[in-house]
């Protein structure tokens, strides 16, 4: 998969880096570089919430379809 890393100017001379894809997977750092790495990490765990949470709504799913609007 690929993914869009937006970096942005924060706050106390922090940089704020976000998923354009998925905007809650947010990180900062002092660097870029330590942003780059942050981000991976946020979007590891990230991941691996989703699937818990897959695992989870099997367990009590009626029925799954596509909707089209």
């Amino acid at each position: 998969m690929k993914f869009t890393l937006k970096i942005i100017k924060g706050n106390n001379d922090y940089l704020v880096g976000q998923i354009k894809e998925i905007p809650s997977v947010l990180t900062q750092g002092k660097t870029i570089d330590e942003v780059k790495e942050n981000i991976v990490d946020a979007l590891e765990l990230y991941m691996k919430d989703m699937r818990e949470e897959k695992v989870s709504e099997k367990e009590d799913l009626i029925l799954e379809e596509e909707l089209t609007y």
